[in-house]
């Protein structure tokens, strides 16, 4: 048996309107079509259709079942039409977002809001974490991307660096505030909060203050830039963190300075590189890129 499914539009658009002449006018088609839909159907599924009583085409007993069936497809095919166009249209679907903690407290609420705010059926799973465990999910094709500073090359892992500027925070009434820039030799005497020492951002801070012969006077060591960031505004020390960071706690009191030299801190968004991303991560991907050109390293 070989049913089309023009076939059963025409069958059904019969059994709703009970003319020939009314459903070619519904399915824009001319009379004769629909009569040769239904006759090649009946005839395919080896019982009549229809019978005419009063001028009007009225369903066998069998065909007034076989209605009921075929509205049920046809309005399911109609609702795989509508998500198909909602998805094309990413107005629809679902994201699995893994970040960094900081993030997740910070920038992220921000920039997924705004993207939600036209997308009332976009749901998401944002998941903070360390870029360890974020490496692994990306590997394992759990989430659709991650936001992570540390990467290691592996050929499931398809990886965007993105480098960020960096500025020196401190707290209203130190006096490096008066100062247009701040440089290595100017915190040779302040306290200071910096990222974890196996940290890349470390290890690029160090080689600067060492070829600036100044040693960091390290004094709390965190893995988050929010975390210097608070504690930078409640009086302790001073830190080198992430623009984008820096601007978040702006309103808490903070003085924010350029570094000379710029260290630049690098953001990396990580995606699996053997699936192919549905048009709403591949959107989203694209929305989160342009929330950080304000802070972007040129």
């Amino acid at each position: 048996m070989s049913i089309k499914l023009r076939q059963l539009e025409a069958f059904y658009a019969v059994g709703q309107l009970g003319s020939m002449t009314l459903a070619a006018k519904k399915l824009k088609i001319s009379q004769p079509a629909v009569s040769r839909l239904l006759a090649s159907y009946s005839e395919s599924i080896e019982f009549k259709l229809f019978q005419r009583q009063n001028g009007k085409l009225v369903p066998t007993q069998d065909a007034k079942f076989l209605l009921r069936e075929v509205g049920r497809l046809l309005d399911s095919l109609e609702h795989i039409d509508e998500i198909t166009h909602s998805l094309k249209s990413r107005k629809v679907g679902h994201l699995k977002i893994a970040c960094l903690p900081g993030f997740a407290t910070s920038h992220m609420p921000r920039v997924l809001s705004q993207f939600l705010k036209n997308r009332p059926n976009v749901t998401v799973n944002l998941e903070p974490d360390g870029a360890n465990r974020i490496f692994d999910w990306i590997i394992s094709e759990q989430y659709d991307c991650g936001i992570t500073d540390a990467f290691s090359n592996h050929p499931a892992v398809e990886c965007e660096r993105i480098p960020m500027r960096t500025v020196c925070i401190m707290a209203e009434g130190n006096p490096l505030g008066k100062k247009n820039f701040i440089t290595p030799e100017d915190l040779t005497n302040e306290p200071i909060i910096h990222s974890r020492r196996e940290s890349d951002f470390y290890r690029k801070l160090e080689e600067v203050f060492t070829s600036h012969n100044v040693k960091i006077n390290s004094w709390i060591e965190t893995r988050q830039f929010n975390s210097a960031c608070m504690l930078v505004a409640e009086g302790s020390g001073v830190s080198i963190v992430s623009e984008m960071d820096a601007r978040e706690y702006e309103d808490r009191g903070l003085i924010i300075r350029p570094f000379k030299p710029e260290i630049p801190h690098i953001l990396m968004l990580v995606r699996p590189n053997h699936s192919a991303l549905s048009m709403i991560a591949l959107e989203f991907l694209e929305f989160f890129t342009e929330s950080l050109e304000p802070f972007r390293l040129n």
